[in-house]
Order: C-alpha cells, then structure tokens, then sequence
C-alpha cells in the first residue's frame, strides 16, 4: 500500500526546482527521475505539474498530551499536521507530568505510537535538578535538551547558574532555548497593571513579553553555549535586535542556530486590535519592523529553521481577560500556506522555504533519513497547488480547539496531498489515517 509512482511532479529539493516523477517502494524513495514508466499494477498519481516538497519538519509543537488532552493530543493535532503537509514534529516537554525524566519520555513514545499519524520525537525537558538525567540520557532518545530561560509551565524555568552551566557543558544532545528573561517581564507587568488593574489590553503584550527580556535572556544563551562550545538552537526569534547575535550564511558547520516561527512572518501589533488574544503567543508577536527583520534574515541565513510552536488552546480559554487568556496559537495546518504568502509577495524563494522547513531541521538535529526528496530516504511528501486558493473557516480546523489564528484570511495556495512514510495520508480534503506515523530516528 505504500508504493506508487507519482508523475508530472514540479520536484522543490536540495536548492532545485525541476520537473520529475517519484518512485516510492516499501515507504522510501526508490527513484527520482523524468519519464517513469508505469510498471505493471502500479498505482500512479498524477501531480499535474503541482508542487512536491520534501514534508515538512516542525521542531517545535505542543501537542498537549499528557494532562492536557482537552487542549489536543496526538491523534486530533497530528491529523491537522499532515493536513498541512507537516510529516514530522518534534513535541515539547512542558505537558503534565513535564518530560523531565526517563518514564515520561517512554510514555509519550508509547502514546504516540498508538495514534499519531505523523512521525515523531520528543524533548526531554531541563529543570534545575534534573542535571544527572541530562548527562546519562542516550543520545537517540530525544531530539533535544529543552531549557525554558523564561516562564514555563510546572516546574521548568531554569534559572540556576551552575545548573545553567552544567547543562550547556555536558548536553548529549543539541540543547534548544525558549529566550526570555523573566524578572524583565514581571517587571514590565507590575507597571502595566499598576497603569490597568485587571483591564490590560492585549495590546500591551509586546510590551509586557517585551523585546528587552528576550535579547537579554538570548545574549545569555549564546554566551554560555560559546564558553561551553555547546549546540545551541535559540527558538522562535521575535526581534530585529536578537539577529544581530547569530551569523549569516548556510547552516552548516554552525554551532549556535536560530529559529522562527510562521506567525511572526504574517502577523504584527497591529493585528492585535482585531484579534486580540488569539495571537498572544510567548514570545510576543511584535512590531512590522521586526517582521520585515525576521524575513530578510531567513535569506540571508541568520535565522535557519522556519516552524509554529504550535500550541492550542480552548477558545473559552482566549476569551478570558488578557491576564488569565493562555498564550499560544494553533498552526500547523495552515504553515506551509502561510509561509508560501512570502512567495507570493515575492519575499521568499520555495526553494528556500524548502530547506528552511524540511532539510535544516533535518540536519541541525541528525534526523535520518528524512527531510529530503533523495533515493532510500522515507517518502514523506507534499504536494503544493499554486494555483487553488483556500479561505480558512472554522469548521476546516482539524485541531481540537477548533478554531485558527489565521480565519478570514485566504492563503492563495492549497495543500494537496501529503504522504508519510509513502502512506497518502492527505489527498484532496480528505484523510486517511489507517497508517500511523513511525518514531523519527537520530544519526548519533
């Protein structure tokens, strides 16, 4: 069931667009080619000069299982993934109980073994006394080390100098950062309520979750990761000022990576007025000048990885007033569309959005044998059509809260298919999710 052999494909790779069929056997990459013939009883589909793209690699989601279920989990969050062309993620640690020790990380490999359609890893999550777990965690069992040096939920800001230390100098693993400085913030708070009381408008947000807390908090990672030599992957970018500290150019041979997420390339303060906490995210989307910032440094190389931090929430939870709203959007079913609008606007090559969504995630963090259209690679795919427009509506939402960020806005593309490990999971609207996903693999 996972052969097929698809045709009149216009193949986005490796820095290439050409035209070319695709050869798929026993879930890998057979052949990449022009002019495949059929061979006898094989299933065929036709591309009809669509897009196809190696799937995309989403390093950073919160998919909310354990604990949170209510939110998402698993099977409701990875359906919309693959609806998105996303056909790996890696999920973060800060769900209840946190992934901060050995069971909690067996746990979310069982749980998503029974139910996610997409390929997966997980985190394992810092504390500032989970040192020892850290130095002894086998390097194939996550992803990455996550430190949150910044609020987090449970017990997850580490905050602890010599545990800082430790971490950034004994890390098996690539270590991945959530940057913001947490006394700025509580500072930035306490005026804006002695200003507000219990009324602040989301519009402070920017200014509460503020530009200053998180270059600080960044300029720390990057000078611990400097003395320690560590590998260090800084997420979700919000500010002109933080690209100044990570270097252009191609990823590789990089030490120190950066991140950004889709919502800061389409959304600025100026969308607050109108949607209010549906975009309160952490760190806080910020102004126009810093989207244009983010932008121009995905071409030139500053930042190196383009993902969603997806993180849903209930939308009784966003209604709530500014203080209690919870932060986060749910993204993935609508990224590789809303990343594409850069395209349009002439802003962003495919091709470079290509290998800031599939190959560098890839290869920053040794995933095998994916995140490319290449011979004995999984065949995880995604067709693009340029030329079908999609206006998102509430009830296309496949995540379990619902609801979508980017309702009302037509994206002036469409994802048309998406295969994972050569099941076609997503073909026209509809999905099939009689395969599951398969734990993503490290080359370590």
């Amino acid at each position: 069931m996972n052969d097929w052999l698809i045709v009149n494909a216009d193949i986005v790779n490796e820095g290439r667009r050409f035209p070319g069929d695709v050869r798929v056997r026993g879930g890998r990459i057979e052949t990449v080619a022009s002019s495949l013939a059929a061979k006898p009883g094989e299933r065929v589909f036709d591309a009809r000069g669509r897009l196809l793209l190696p799937g995309m690699i989403d390093d950073q989601v919160h998919f909310r299982e354990p604990g949170l279920e209510y939110k998402g989990d698993f099977y409701t969050e990875s359906r919309a993934a693959v609806a998105g062309g996303v056909t790996s993620f890696f999920e973060m640690p800060n769900s209840k109980p946190t992934t901060t020790d050995y069971p909690a990380l067996a746990d979310k490999y069982a749980r998503a073994a029974q139910k996610s359609v997409a390929n997966h890893a997980f985190y394992f999550g810092a504390t500032n006394d989970n040192l020892d777990l850290i130095r002894k965690l086998d390097p194939r069992s996550a992803c990455g080390i996550k430190i949150f040096m910044g609020a987090s939920t449970g017990n997850m800001l580490v905050d602890n100098p010599e545990t800082l230390n430790g971490i950034f100098r004994d890390a098996p693993v690539p270590v991945v950062t959530h940057c913001e400085d947490t006394p700025t913030i509580e500072a930035n708070l306490a005026r804006e309520r002695a200003r507000y009381g219990d009324a602040i408008p989301v519009e402070r947000h920017p200014y509460i979750r503020s530009r200053e807390a998180c270059i600080k908090s960044t300029r720390l990672a990057i000078e611990l990761a400097r003395r320690h030599g560590t590998r260090l992957h800084v997420l979700h970018i919000s500010t002109a000022e933080e690209l100044d500290l990570f270097a252009p150019g191609p990823m590789a041979g990089k030490r120190i990576t950066a991140e950004t997420c889709v919502h800061f390339l389409h959304f600025s303060e100026v969308d607050y007025a109108a949607k209010g906490n549906l975009i309160k995210c952490n760190p806080a989307i910020k102004s126009e000048s810093d989207r244009q910032a983010i932008i121009a440094a995905l071409r030139d190389g500053r930042i190196d990885i383009l993902a969603t931090d997806h993180a849903p929430h209930t939308l009784e939870e966003k209604q709530q007033p500014y203080e209690k709203a919870p932060s986060g959007l749910p993204l993935v079913q609508f990224v590789l569309q809303c990343a594409l609008e850069r395209w349009f606007d002439g802003q962003l090559s495919i091709e470079l959005i290509v290998e800031k969504t599939a190959h560098a995630p890839a290869q920053r963090f040794d995933v095998h044998e994916r995140g490319f259209i290449r011979p004995g690679h999984w065949a995880d795919l995604t067709l693009i059509d340029l030329h079908t427009p999609q206006t998102v509506t509430r009830d296309l939402v496949l995540s379990k809260c619902h609801w979508s960020p980017f309702e009302g806005t037509t994206f002036r593309s469409s994802v048309a298919a998406t295969w994972v490990n050569g099941h076609l999971a997503w073909n026209d609207g509809r999905l099939d999710d009689s395969q599951l996903g398969r734990r993503l693999e490290f080359d370590r």
